[in-house]
C-alpha cells in the first residue's frame, strides 16, 4: 500500500487541569481541635461525600450543639480536586484561619475552620493518617482555642525548672492571671466573643515574651506562665507590662468593642517551696488579693 492510499485518523486530545479532574475519594478529613463537648475532641470526620454539612440539625453529618450554631451552619463542596468551605448563611458566621468567610473559600491542609465554639483542622494530603495521629499528640500539650500550652504541659515543664533552678542555683519566678469580670463579657457579648477575648489575649502574651518562657492556659480563662532565671522584681516588671498592654489593647467583636483587664499574681520560687504546687499556690493567693484590691492589677 502506498503512502497515498494510507488513511490518516485525526483524534483530538482534550487536556484537563488537575482541578478538573475529580480526584479519587480518599481520607481527607475535618479533625476537632477544640470543642465544648468533650466526647468530639480529637475525632475525625472524613469527608466522604460533597456536600458534607455540619449544623445543628438532625440532616447534617456533623450536628453540633449551641444557640451560636445554626440548623445549616456550613458546609463542604469538592470541586475537582479541592474542598470548599461554604458558609449556609449562618447567623453567627463559619471562620477559616480567624477570617470570616463571606460565601465560601478554598482549604488548604492545616486551614482551622470555626464552627460556633467547635474548631475544625482539614487535613489532606497522602499523609493524612501521620498528620491525624500528629494532631492527636499535638493536642496534648497545646490548647485548640488560644495555642497557649495545656496545664499538663505546664505542671512538667515547672517540675523541671524547679530541679533545673535548685541544682543551679538560679531564680526562678511564676505568674498566673486572668480576665477581670469574664463572665460578664460572655454574659453580654456572648460566648463567641469570650472565646474570641482569650484567643486575642494569648496572641498578645505570646509576642510579649521568651522562647524559655512557658505559657500556658490553666482553666477556664486562667493563665500562667513559667519565667525561668528571673527574680521577683524582672516577673513583676513583666507582669505589669502585660497588663498594660491588654489594657490598652483594642479588643473588637464583630464590630464591638470589649474592654478587656487582667489581675495577676506574681511569685518566685522560695526556699521553703517543696512542690511545684507551693509556687502556683503562693501566685494564686496574689491573684485573689489582686482581685480583691479592685482588679487591673499586680501583686506579687
Amino acid at each position: 500500500m502506498s503512502d497515498s492510499d494510507e488513511k490518516t485518523r485525526v483524534t483530538t486530545i482534550v487536556q484537563k487541569s488537575l482541578g478538573d479532574e475529580p480526584r479519587p475519594r480518599g481520607n481527607d478529613c475535618l479533625v476537632v481541635i477544640y470543642t465544648k463537648e468533650p466526647t468530639l475532641l480529637g475525632k475525625r470526620f472524613v469527608l466522604e461525600g460533597s456536600p458534607f454539612k455540619i449544623g445543628r440539625g438532625a440532616e447534617n453529618h456533623i450536628v453540633l450543639e449551641g444557640d451560636s450554631v445554626s440548623r445549616r451552619h456550613v458546609h463542604f463542596e469538592q470541586r475537582g480536586a479541592i474542598w470548599y468551605a461554604v458558609d449556609d448563611n449562618s447567623t453567627n458566621g463559619t471562620y477559616v484561619n480567624d477570617d470570616q468567610i463571606t460565601r465560601d473559600i478554598a482549604l488548604a491542609n492545616g486551614d482551622r475552620i470555626k464552627v460556633g465554639p467547635t474548631i475544625f483542622k482539614y487535613l489532606s494530603g497522602a499523609d493524612v493518617e501521620a498528620q491525624y495521629h500528629e494532631e492527636i499528640y499535638r493536642m496534648t500539650i497545646i490548647d485548640g482555642l488560644t495555642q497557649a500550652h495545656v496545664k499538663r504541659y505546664l505542671l512538667e515543664a515547672l517540675e523541671k525548672e524547679i530541679i533545673r533552678a535548685r541544682r543551679h542555683s538560679r531564680e526562678l519566678s511564676f505568674l498566673m492571671f486572668d480576665v477581670d469580670h469574664f463572665k460578664k463579657i460572655n454574659d453580654f457579648h456572648g460566648h463567641l466573643a469570650g472565646d474570641f477575648v482569650l484567643k486575642e489575649l494569648a496572641r498578645i502574651v505570646q509576642g510579649r515574651i521568651r522562647r524559655d518562657e512557658v505559657f500556658a492556659r490553666y482553666g477556664g480563662e486562667e493563665f500562667a506562665i513559667i519565667l525561668p532565671e528571673t527574680n521577683l522584681d524582672g516577673a513583676r516588671s513583666l507582669a505589669e507590662g502585660l497588663r498594660e498592654k491588654i489594657e490598652q489593647s483594642r479588643f473588637v467583636f464583630q464590630n464591638e468593642l470589649i474592654r478587656v483587664t487582667v489581675s495577676i499574681g506574681v511569685s518566685q520560687l522560695r526556699e521553703e517551696d517543696r512542690t511545684s504546687m507551693d509556687l502556683i499556690k503562693f501566685a494564686d493567693e496574689r491573684l485573689l488579693e489582686a482581685k480583691r484590691g479592685g482588679r487591673n492589677r499586680v501583686v506579687g
